[in-house]
């Protein structure tokens, strides 16, 4: 009997072997518990039930099944791997019908990609050779193919699913979907988030019981009746730039003697930075950026807003603008339909757009033009919108410093030191930013010059993180070590900054109060004067509200929300959760978020979900 033959007549087992190596690698990669008893008893239990189907009614063709499995199984242990690497979290069916997008993001995708990953598919090459070969007929002929009527093997399939039930039942109430993911096995895991959604029929609560004073009280907060500085900056143009990637952490930074970022680290000598700032982003990151901060709504969950919600008649910031006499307009140098932007702009009531058909591909850095003809092709518009009859809101949206940060040779500006190797995704990142801040200096100053900057609200912040936690390598999180003071995690990476320069009302100062992205359209609302009283938000004027609960989605598991001092992540329930204080990520068992916020911050989530699906279509 050939090798081959063997092979074949040996197939449950070898296909056992094979796919639980890659479960084993997938586990390491995301859980760090690679090969475990743990491992056996949630992967193996699916591998049986698969094959044991295959070997009683296949046939003949019953190779090839074994090696559409596989293939099917490896592409998900894949995409689970890649998908990790970026967001933290397990992939699910919503984030796999977005593979359209890493054609578009291909570089920020294949960066992810340790070139091991790719080994797990070399098998497939290998067994489809030897089923497709000529020279390999004799031997497939020789093995044992019939179908195997055997009651012993639907015995053991049905001890298979058996095991998988309970793998799967006493793991679904665990808001973490991670660990779900861990206790259930990642195949089981999927398969049930499949099913869940299939039958999941969302109670939606009714819009006359979503009221703004039901969203203020489980944020715990009283809007005062007579706000602080309500009209103080009525009639000034409004500048919001959202600035690609940027995270806090690189005010004031000084690698080897170099400052990263001199140009902001002088911009917050002269405005109000708020240093304990959150991104509240999901899977549609930059375009979700956008929604969050112009609907002050939360994200969907497990996915892009900018794909289930941009069909409803949104309320948002640019309405309540044009309804207080403004112009409005956004500006992006990627294509319009990147993310549905087209519809995104639509649903929030842009006035106009600006996308690559005005800036062209000159000076290509990333996805589109480069920041420095961002900020050189914009500045002129924003002048023009001055001069008109009415004050404007424009927001203006930085690019060039995207993952995965190859930023073209020539736009480097700094030298870093040794340890700071060219290909480390960390080094990447900073001479990013720092040629980001670059092209953000002379903007400043066309600002200035202009006369824009005495007559105009701007306020800057970062989109969402820039260096992926789960994407680092030891060496990485050493040097980010050493740069911090202190290991770098969660509180890090989604502390993004704000900088609010208001005309006669900030002064320059150091801001500790903590807030998030869905808070800017309340404090802008107020700042010019424009009442709410009858639009839904679920953020907080930050000049007049300093009690924050800032529930978390995507990048961290359901439940995960930041208060006024804690960033909480929940275990399996909230009980087995971690508190990391917000001043440096430390871990810690005192005080913490409670059980009722735990809570409050779920029902928000709900409150803002069924708001949006019930609001009518544009």
């Amino acid at each position: 009997m050939s090798l081959i033959t063997r092979f074949l007549n040996r197939r449950f087992y070898y296909f056992t072997i094979i796919l639980l190596i890659k479960s084993i690698v997938a586990r390491d990669v995301v859980f760090g518990n690679g090969f475990s008893w743990l491992t056996l008893l949630t992967e193996l239990p699916f591998f049986f039930a698969v094959f044991c189907l295959i070997e009683y009614f296949a046939g003949k063709r019953k190779m090839y099944y074994y090696l559409i499995v596989n293939l099917m199984f490896t592409v998900l242990y894949f995409s689970i791997l890649m998908y990790y690497k970026y967001y933290g979290i397990i992939v699910t069916t919503d984030a796999l019908s977005q593979a359209d997008k890493v054609t578009q993001v291909g570089e920020s995708t294949y960066s992810l990609m340790d070139p091991y990953y790719m080994l797990i598919f070399l098998d497939i090459i290998v067994i489809a050779v030897v089923l497709l070969l000529p020279k390999f007929r004799k031997a497939r002929q020789s093995a044992d193919l019939r179908p195997r009527k055997s009651k012993l093997w639907m015995a053991a399939f049905a001890l298979s699913i058996t095991v998988c039930l309970v793998n799967v039942l006493p793991n679904r109430a665990s808001m973490n979907e991670n660990k779900q993911a861990e206790e259930m096995g990642l195949l089981d895991y999927e398969v049930y988030n499949l099913v869940d959604k299939m039958m999941e029929e969302e109670t939606l609560t009714p819009m006359s019981e979503i009221t703004q004073a039901k969203i203020n009280e489980l944020k715990g907060i009283t809007e005062p009746t007579t706000p602080k500085y309500f009209g103080a900056a009525k009639g000034k143009n409004v500048i919001i730039l959202q600035m690609e990637s940027y995270q806090d952490f690189l005010i004031g930074l000084k690698v080897g003697g170099v400052e990263i970022t001199p140009n902001m680290n002088k911009l917050v000598q002269e405005t109000a930075h708020y240093k304990n700032f959150y991104t509240m982003v999901g899977q549609g990151t930059t375009s979700d950026a956008e929604y969050v901060v112009n609907t002050s709504l939360y994200v969907p969950k497990h996915k892009a807003a900018t794909d289930v919600n941009v069909d409803k008649a949104l309320p948002s910031l640019p309405k309540v603008m044009k309804a207080n006499g403004y112009a409005t307009a956004t500006f992006h140098t990627n294509a319009v339909d990147f993310w549905n932007r087209r519809e995104l702009y639509s649903a929030i009531g842009w006035d106009k757009f600006y996308d690559q058909a005005f800036y062209g591909d000159e000076d290509h850095v990333a996805f589109g033009a480069s920041d420095e003809v961002l900020y050189k092709k914009t500045l002129p518009e924003l002048v023009k919108m001055d001069q008109a009859d009415k004050p404007f809101y424009s927001m203006v949206i930085s690019m060039s410093a995207h993952h995965p940060y190859n930023i073209p040779t020539s736009k480097y500006r700094i030298e870093l030191p040794a340890e700071f190797k060219d290909d480390s995704l960390v080094t990447r990142y900073l001479k990013a930013q720092n040629y980001a801040d670059y092209a953000l200096g002379q903007f400043i100053d066309g600002l200035k010059s202009s006369g824009l900057w005495d007559d105009s609200i701007v306020l800057m912040y970062g989109d969402h993180q820039g260096l992926p936690l789960y994407s680092l390598d030891d060496d990485e999180k050493a040097l980010m070590k050493e740069m911090l003071g202190t290991d770098y995690g969660h509180t890090e990476m989604f502390n993004i900054p704000l900088i609010m320069h208001v005309p006669g009302v900030t002064q320059p100062s150091e801001v500790d109060q903590v807030g998030g992205q869905v808070d800017i359209l309340p404090t802008v609302a107020n700042l010019v004067g424009a009442s709410l009283a009858n639009q839904i938000h679920f953020g907080e004027d930050l000049l007049n509200q300093s009690s924050e609960l800032i529930p978390m989605r995507h990048f961290l598991p359901s439940g995960s929300v930041i208060d006024n001092e804690n960033l909480f992540v929940p275990g399996i329930e909230y009980k087995d959760g971690t508190n990391h204080k917000v001043t440096d990520g430390t871990l810690t068992t005192s005080g913490g978020v409670t059980e009722d916020e735990y809570n409050r911050a779920l029902e928000l989530l709900h409150l803002s979900d069924s708001y949006v699906q019930q609001l009518p279509h544009k």
